[in-house]
Protein backbone atom coordinates (compact mmCIF):
# COMPACT_ATOMS: atom_id res chain seq x y z
CA UNK A 1 0.00 0.00 0.00
CA UNK A 2 1.16 3.27 -0.82
CA UNK A 3 2.36 5.82 1.77
CA UNK A 4 -0.36 8.09 2.76
CA UNK A 5 0.13 11.94 3.62
CA UNK A 6 -2.66 14.88 4.96
CA UNK A 7 -0.89 18.55 3.48
CA UNK A 8 -2.99 21.75 3.94
CA UNK A 9 -2.49 24.85 2.28
CA UNK A 10 -2.36 23.38 -1.16
CA UNK A 11 -3.93 25.88 -3.43
CA UNK A 12 -0.76 27.52 -4.34
CA UNK A 13 2.94 27.92 -3.56
CA UNK A 14 4.86 25.50 -0.57
CA UNK A 15 1.78 23.37 -0.36
CA UNK A 16 0.44 22.71 -4.03
CA UNK A 17 4.62 21.78 -4.91
CA UNK A 18 4.54 19.46 -1.73
CA UNK A 19 1.46 17.38 -2.82
CA UNK A 20 2.67 16.96 -6.44
CA UNK A 21 6.57 16.37 -5.81
CA UNK A 22 5.14 13.62 -2.97
CA UNK A 23 2.77 12.37 -5.49
CA UNK A 24 5.22 11.57 -7.51
CA UNK A 25 7.05 9.55 -5.39
CA UNK A 26 4.39 7.40 -5.00
CA UNK A 27 2.96 8.69 -1.87
CA UNK A 28 -1.43 8.87 -2.02
CA UNK A 29 -1.60 12.69 -1.04
CA UNK A 30 -4.55 14.02 0.53
CA UNK A 31 -4.14 17.56 -0.70
CA UNK A 32 -6.53 20.02 1.59
CA UNK A 33 -7.38 23.26 1.02
CA UNK A 34 -10.01 25.82 2.59
CA UNK A 35 -12.49 26.43 -0.73
CA UNK A 36 -13.74 24.13 -2.70
CA UNK A 37 -12.98 25.68 -5.53
CA UNK A 38 -9.08 25.10 -5.12
CA UNK A 39 -10.19 21.43 -3.88
CA UNK A 40 -11.91 20.73 -7.48
CA UNK A 41 -8.77 21.94 -9.41
CA UNK A 42 -6.31 20.17 -7.36
CA UNK A 43 -8.79 16.51 -8.42
CA UNK A 44 -8.63 18.10 -11.94
CA UNK A 45 -4.96 17.87 -11.11
CA UNK A 46 -5.02 14.41 -10.45
CA UNK A 47 -4.91 14.61 -6.32
CA UNK A 48 -6.88 13.69 -3.85
CA UNK A 49 -8.40 17.13 -2.48
CA UNK A 50 -11.32 17.72 -0.03
CA UNK A 51 -11.76 20.97 2.22
CA UNK A 52 -9.74 21.78 4.97
CA UNK A 53 -10.29 25.09 6.94
CA UNK A 54 -7.96 25.68 10.05
CA UNK A 55 -10.35 28.32 11.76
CA UNK A 56 -13.28 25.50 12.23
CA UNK A 57 -12.64 22.52 14.60
CA UNK A 58 -16.13 20.99 12.38
CA UNK A 59 -13.74 21.30 9.24
CA UNK A 60 -10.92 19.95 10.86
CA UNK A 61 -12.40 16.92 12.04
CA UNK A 62 -14.42 15.98 8.60
CA UNK A 63 -11.18 16.74 7.15
CA UNK A 64 -9.72 13.93 9.36
CA UNK A 65 -12.66 11.33 9.16
CA UNK A 66 -12.62 11.71 5.38
CA UNK A 67 -8.78 10.71 5.11
CA UNK A 68 -8.70 7.84 7.64
CA UNK A 69 -12.14 6.95 6.16
CA UNK A 70 -9.98 6.75 2.98
CA UNK A 71 -6.86 4.88 3.91
CA UNK A 72 -9.28 2.17 6.29
CA UNK A 73 -7.92 4.48 9.38
CA UNK A 74 -4.16 5.05 8.42
CA UNK A 75 -2.09 7.83 7.62
CA UNK A 76 1.59 7.67 7.52
CA UNK A 77 2.08 11.64 7.88
CA UNK A 78 1.04 15.22 8.08
CA UNK A 79 2.46 18.54 6.85
CA UNK A 80 0.60 21.48 8.50
CA UNK A 81 1.55 23.90 6.10
CA UNK A 82 -1.30 26.41 5.71
CA UNK A 83 -0.69 29.60 7.11
CA UNK A 84 -1.41 33.26 6.53
CA UNK A 85 -0.26 36.82 7.23
CA UNK A 86 -1.80 39.88 8.94
CA UNK A 87 0.76 42.71 8.17
CA UNK A 88 0.92 46.02 10.68
CA UNK A 89 2.63 47.66 13.58
CA UNK A 90 2.17 45.48 16.77
CA UNK A 91 0.93 48.84 18.34
CA UNK A 92 -1.79 49.04 15.70
CA UNK A 93 -3.14 45.25 15.79
CA UNK A 94 -6.52 44.47 17.24
CA UNK A 95 -6.63 41.55 19.59
CA UNK A 96 -9.50 40.37 17.55
CA UNK A 97 -7.14 40.75 14.36
CA UNK A 98 -4.83 38.57 16.34
CA UNK A 99 -7.28 35.73 17.61
CA UNK A 100 -7.90 34.94 14.15
CA UNK A 101 -4.58 34.28 13.31
CA UNK A 102 -3.70 32.33 16.06
CA UNK A 103 -6.97 30.60 15.02
CA UNK A 104 -5.60 29.46 11.76
CA UNK A 105 -1.80 29.48 12.12
CA UNK A 106 -1.29 27.77 15.86
CA UNK A 107 -4.57 26.29 17.34
CA UNK A 108 -5.99 25.03 13.58
CA UNK A 109 -2.58 23.15 13.55
CA UNK A 110 -2.52 21.77 17.37
CA UNK A 111 -5.96 20.81 16.82
CA UNK A 112 -5.45 18.76 13.61
CA UNK A 113 -2.13 17.53 14.73
CA UNK A 114 -4.31 16.12 18.11
CA UNK A 115 -6.78 14.48 16.09
CA UNK A 116 -3.95 12.25 13.81
CA UNK A 117 -1.87 11.42 16.54
CA UNK A 118 -4.35 8.19 17.67
CA UNK A 119 -4.63 6.40 14.15
CA UNK A 120 -0.50 7.41 14.46
CA UNK A 121 0.04 5.54 17.31
CA UNK A 122 -2.27 2.67 16.50
CA UNK A 123 -0.46 1.82 13.19
CA UNK A 124 2.79 2.10 15.53
CA UNK A 125 4.39 4.83 13.43
CA UNK A 126 4.23 8.30 11.34
CA UNK A 127 5.54 11.72 10.92
CA UNK A 128 4.11 15.12 12.18
CA UNK A 129 5.36 18.02 9.94
CA UNK A 130 4.94 21.53 10.96
CA UNK A 131 5.79 24.43 8.79
CA UNK A 132 7.04 27.32 10.78
CA UNK A 133 9.48 30.15 9.12
CA UNK A 134 12.47 32.30 9.55
CA UNK A 135 9.83 34.08 11.18
CA UNK A 136 9.59 31.75 13.95
CA UNK A 137 13.46 32.31 14.59
CA UNK A 138 14.08 36.22 14.48
CA UNK A 139 11.40 38.78 13.93
CA UNK A 140 10.72 41.24 11.42
CA UNK A 141 9.28 44.87 11.53
CA UNK A 142 5.82 44.96 10.14
CA UNK A 143 5.25 40.78 10.85
CA UNK A 144 4.45 40.84 14.63
CA UNK A 145 1.30 38.19 14.12
CA UNK A 146 2.58 35.85 11.78
CA UNK A 147 5.75 35.93 13.76
CA UNK A 148 4.00 35.47 16.92
CA UNK A 149 2.38 32.90 15.22
CA UNK A 150 5.38 30.96 14.46
CA UNK A 151 7.43 31.57 17.57
CA UNK A 152 4.44 29.88 19.17
CA UNK A 153 5.07 27.02 16.65
CA UNK A 154 8.14 26.62 17.51
CA UNK A 155 7.50 26.18 21.35
CA UNK A 156 4.61 23.74 20.86
CA UNK A 157 6.66 21.83 18.14
CA UNK A 158 9.59 21.57 20.09
CA UNK A 159 7.49 20.24 23.42
CA UNK A 160 5.66 17.76 21.44
CA UNK A 161 8.89 16.35 19.90
CA UNK A 162 10.27 15.51 23.59
CA UNK A 163 7.09 13.93 24.79
CA UNK A 164 6.78 11.89 21.87
CA UNK A 165 10.26 10.49 22.49
CA UNK A 166 9.13 7.21 23.63
CA UNK A 167 6.68 6.91 20.40
CA UNK A 168 7.46 5.43 16.51
CA UNK A 169 6.12 8.82 16.27
CA UNK A 170 8.64 11.78 14.49
CA UNK A 171 7.74 15.26 15.32
CA UNK A 172 9.59 17.72 12.88
CA UNK A 173 10.04 21.44 12.29
CA UNK A 174 10.69 22.89 8.21
CA UNK A 175 11.67 26.57 8.70
CA UNK A 176 11.65 28.33 5.07
CA UNK A 177 12.99 31.85 4.68
CA UNK A 178 11.68 33.48 1.31
CA UNK A 179 10.24 31.21 -0.92
CA UNK A 180 8.02 32.01 -3.50
CA UNK A 181 4.63 32.01 -3.05
CA UNK A 182 1.22 33.90 -2.95
CA UNK A 183 1.32 35.08 0.65
CA UNK A 184 2.09 38.47 0.15
CA UNK A 185 -1.26 38.44 -2.18
CA UNK A 186 -3.01 36.58 0.33
CA UNK A 187 -2.47 38.79 3.63
CA UNK A 188 -3.52 41.85 2.03
CA UNK A 189 -7.58 41.50 3.03
CA UNK A 190 -6.62 40.61 6.62
CA UNK A 191 -4.48 44.19 6.26
CA UNK A 192 -6.98 45.83 4.54
CA UNK A 193 -9.89 44.03 7.30
CA UNK A 194 -7.54 44.92 10.54
CA UNK A 195 -5.18 47.65 10.31
CA UNK A 196 -6.61 51.05 10.35
CA UNK A 197 -3.19 52.70 8.96
CA UNK A 198 -4.24 56.01 8.25
CA UNK A 199 -5.52 56.74 11.73
CA UNK A 200 -1.84 55.25 13.12
CA UNK A 201 1.32 57.27 14.73
CA UNK A 202 3.12 55.35 11.94
CA UNK A 203 1.05 56.59 8.90
CA UNK A 204 3.74 57.72 7.33
CA UNK A 205 6.16 55.05 7.85
CA UNK A 206 2.93 52.58 6.11
CA UNK A 207 3.07 54.97 3.48
CA UNK A 208 7.12 54.99 3.03
CA UNK A 209 7.51 51.43 3.68
CA UNK A 210 4.75 48.77 4.39
CA UNK A 211 2.09 50.06 1.52
CA UNK A 212 5.08 50.01 -0.93
CA UNK A 213 6.04 46.14 -0.36
CA UNK A 214 2.80 44.66 0.51
CA UNK A 215 0.97 46.63 -2.99
CA UNK A 216 3.62 46.40 -5.12
CA UNK A 217 5.02 43.68 -7.22
CA UNK A 218 8.83 43.69 -7.01
CA UNK A 219 9.96 40.57 -8.46
CA UNK A 220 12.01 38.24 -6.42
CA UNK A 221 13.25 38.55 -3.48
CA UNK A 222 17.61 38.55 -3.69
CA UNK A 223 17.12 35.10 -1.58
CA UNK A 224 14.28 33.80 -2.47
CA UNK A 225 13.99 29.94 -3.67
CA UNK A 226 10.70 28.40 -5.39
CA UNK A 227 8.90 26.27 -3.26
CA UNK A 228 10.60 22.80 -4.65
CA UNK A 229 13.47 24.07 -2.48
CA UNK A 230 10.59 23.47 0.74
CA UNK A 231 10.00 20.07 -1.08
CA UNK A 232 12.73 18.35 -1.01
CA UNK A 233 13.40 18.93 2.69
CA UNK A 234 10.54 17.65 3.51
CA UNK A 235 11.06 14.52 1.19
CA UNK A 236 13.86 13.82 3.33
CA UNK A 237 12.00 14.60 7.03
CA UNK A 238 9.09 11.97 5.99
CA UNK A 239 11.24 9.34 4.23
CA UNK A 240 14.83 9.27 5.90
CA UNK A 241 15.01 6.47 8.33
CA UNK A 242 16.36 9.43 11.15
CA UNK A 243 15.26 12.60 10.01
CA UNK A 244 16.23 15.86 11.16
CA UNK A 245 14.13 17.53 14.13
CA UNK A 246 15.00 20.82 11.93
CA UNK A 247 15.07 21.57 8.02
CA UNK A 248 16.51 25.15 7.18
CA UNK A 249 15.43 26.22 3.84
CA UNK A 250 16.60 29.27 1.99
CA UNK A 251 20.73 31.29 2.81
CA UNK A 252 18.49 33.91 5.15
CA UNK A 253 17.44 31.30 7.50
CA UNK A 254 20.73 29.64 7.94
CA UNK A 255 22.22 33.25 8.41
CA UNK A 256 19.53 34.11 10.93
CA UNK A 257 19.70 30.66 12.75
CA UNK A 258 23.66 31.55 13.68
CA UNK A 259 22.78 34.88 14.61
CA UNK A 260 20.60 35.20 16.98
CA UNK A 261 22.86 32.24 18.86
CA UNK A 262 25.92 34.62 18.60
CA UNK A 263 25.14 37.55 18.27
CA UNK A 264 24.06 39.94 21.58
CA UNK A 265 20.45 41.21 21.45
CA UNK A 266 21.29 44.73 20.32
CA UNK A 267 23.62 43.15 17.86
CA UNK A 268 20.85 41.26 16.37
CA UNK A 269 18.27 43.84 16.34
CA UNK A 270 20.66 46.17 14.08
CA UNK A 271 21.51 43.71 11.65
CA UNK A 272 17.36 42.69 11.70
CA UNK A 273 16.59 46.09 10.96
CA UNK A 274 19.43 46.79 8.05
CA UNK A 275 17.54 43.76 6.56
Amino acid sequence: MARSVLITGCSSGIGHDAAHALAARGWRVFATCRKDADCARLRGEGLESFPLDYASEESIAAAVDEALSRTGGTLDALYNNGAFGCPGAVEDLPRDALREIFETNLFGVHDLTRRVIPAMRAQGHGRIVNCSSVLGLVPLKWRGAYSATKYALEGLTDTLRLEMRDTPIRVILIEPGPVTSKIRVNSIPHFERWIDWTASARADQYRTSLLQRLYEDRGRDRFELPPSAVSRKLVHALEARHPRPRYFVTTPTYLMNIARRVLPTPALDWLIDKG
